[in-house]
């Protein structure tokens, strides 16, 4: 029997097909990628701007303007202030406002009362009005909206309890009554205002709505002259009238497409 001891060689030719195909797939993928990187250029809306849409959006659209420069303001401030120590007491730019009139009502504490007396007749009055309009007019979403507001005041003032200011000067006209301790972050007072002028101007009762507005505006400057508040309580407290505002709006819409689809 004969053996064929015969070597075969190698197939270069296949080898070198495969190691081409390879290379060919590499370069494919590069390019596919880089046509993706430049397709993806061509066609982002930035790359179609001109001189005129920058035009157009500082002239009809100026408040994102003066946001972003203010974006960019807060960001130079921000990265370059001092911080305040541990040991010294917060800065707050609304008492240094209002310094002239903590004196003043520090002086007269006749006066503190007197004023402490007519917020908490403003306070009645936001109330009296969310109560008629779920009561009286059958309107729900002003009182959800305070609902929100104050729960979710007291789950944020327990979790941060900010100290009391030092200058503080507390009355027992004071809403709450009695001189009792209470959540400065955030305001409610404030809040419950604002939802009360928004349901205002739905319904428009305009002349009411700035009535509220401007004694809204009286409110701040006091509470930050008693020091009975920060600032920043004060200003969340807006936010958080409008927020509250319009989620119960979303809220009481919901519930009636959820009812008339039943």
């Amino acid at each position: 029997m004969t053996v064929n001891l015969q070597h075969r060689k190698p197939n270069n030719n296949k080898s070198e097909s495969n190691s081409n195909n390879q290379m060919k797939n590499v370069t494919t993928k590069n390019n596919n990628k880089g046509g993706g990187v430049k397709e993806l250029l061509e066609t982002a809306s930035f790359m179609k701007w001109g001189y005129a849409d920058i035009v157009g959006v500082i002239k009809y659209h100026p408040i994102p303007c003066v946001f972003v420069i203010s974006l960019l303001f807060f960001m130079c401030v921000e990265y370059t202030l001092f911080m305040v120590p541990s040991s010294s007491p917060p800065f707050d730019i609304g008492f240094i406002v209002t310094r002239s009139l903590n004196r003043l009502l520090s002086l007269s504490p006749f006066l503190n009362t007197l004023c402490a007396a007519l917020n908490t007749v403003f306070v009645g009055m936001q109330t009296t009005y969310i109560l008629w309009v779920f009561l009286v007019e059958g309107r729900a979403r002003p009182g959800l909206a305070a609902l929100f507001s104050f729960t979710c005041r007291g789950i944020l003032g327990y979790s941060t309890q900010l100290p009391l200011p030092q200058e503080f000067l507390g009355s027992g006209a004071d809403f709450p009554v009695g001189n009792v301790s209470f959540f400065l972050f955030y305001s409610g007072h404030v809040a419950s205002a604002v939802i009360a002028s928004l349901d205002m101007r739905r319904m428009q009762r305009k002349k009411l709505a700035w009535t509220f507005d401007i004694l809204n505006v009286l409110q701040v400057v006091r509470l930050l002259g008693t020091r009975g508040h920060y600032t920043i309580d004060l200003g969340v407290g807006i936010g958080a009238g409008m927020l509250f505002d319009s989620l119960a709006g979303k809220y009481v819409e919901s519930r009636k497409l959820s009812v008339s689809s039943r």
